[in-house]
């Protein structure tokens, strides 16, 4: 899923793009997409965009006289710059906002139809969209601590719950963990003031670095490979890779449909955490730490 960093690449790519352009037509191509049925799409043709933002994960298209298109891309939605008049994509083609100069594209890899497009109008329906997490960036490190501590969770949950933090998924979440040396599942109840410092500064400095990193990448492009996957990560993703810090290979936890890289050595003391499904089977065969693991993997 598309989070802080990428959404704030496909904002500096549209700005320059669409802001102070009147939208033709909207064209929505899946039957899934969109949510809303007051306003009416049609009611967006000829109306010029007057801003781009983020919410939360969303992207927010503003248009005169207070119309809003919300854009949830979810897991595998993408946006694309065409040019004008381009046909929709037959199988990922979701809907295509035509411009005078070009054509914004959105699409969705696989067949779960998870995006969503809402169409609102008011500033108040709109804020009906935000999940009400705290922006770090805007946030003082005590307006941290309390929106990390207001319910007892593991670090990872707290990092990805929109309602507490804002625009925080599970690949920076990752990231962000390594990069403030604290084990994925210790509990938000238990963290030390001096952690939770480290972990505000790690938070602030990881999404603001991916930010710069992605854009200067990108240039005056449009980002065409927005994905939870970076050369550069440090350990999401890089199960098995050596850490760039410390050089132990990177540990992965799976659960559901998500997971949790993590570096023993840098993060828990060099304890192994315990993946649900393989402890629960392997039970005492279970290895408890790095070392234990790299005896049976020389054994």
């Amino acid at each position: 899923m598309p989070e802080l960093p990428d959404i704030a690449l496909y904002l500096h790519a549209l700005g320059p793009r669409v802001v102070g352009a009147p939208l033709e037509r909207l064209r929505i191509a899946s039957p899934f997409l969109l949510r809303t049925a007051d306003p009416p799409v049609a009611d967006l043709s000829g109306r010029t965009i007057r801003d781009v933002r983020r919410l939360g994960k969303r992207i927010v298209l503003a248009f005169a006289d207070e119309y809003f298109v919300v854009l949830h891309l979810m897991i595998a939605g993408r946006l694309h710059w065409r040019p004008a008049g381009a046909p929709i994509p037959r199988r990922a083609g979701l809907a295509a906002f035509d411009f005078a100069h070009g054509m914004l594209l959105l699409t969705e890899a696989g067949t779960r139809h998870r995006a969503s497009l809402h169409v609102v109008r008011g500033e108040s329906a709109l804020a009906a969209h935000d999940p009400g997490g705290l922006d770090v960036f805007r946030a003082t490190l005590e307006q941290f601590r309390a929106a990390l501590t207001r319910e007892s969770h593991t670090l990872k949950r707290a990092l990805t719950d929109p309602r507490l933090l804002d625009g925080i998924g599970n690949a920076y979440s990752d990231e962000i963990l390594h990069a403030a040396r604290l084990s994925p599942l210790r509990l938000t109840s238990q963290i030390t003031p001096e952690e939770s410092e480290r972990l505000f500064r790690a938070t602030r400095e990881t999404l603001a670095g991916w930010t710069e990193r992605l854009r200067a990448e990108t240039g005056d492009g449009f980002p065409e490979k927005v994905t939870a996957f970076r050369n550069g990560m440090a350990v999401h993703g890089r199960f098995r890779q050596p850490c760039p810090v410390c050089g132990s290979p990177v540990q992965r936890i799976r659960y559901a449909n998500n997971e949790v890289n993590y570096c023993a050595k840098c993060q828990t003391g060099g304890r192994l955490l315990a993946d649900r499904s393989l402890s629960r089977l392997l039970k005492q065969d279970w290895p408890r730490s790095l070392d234990e693991l790299e005896e049976r993997a020389a054994g």
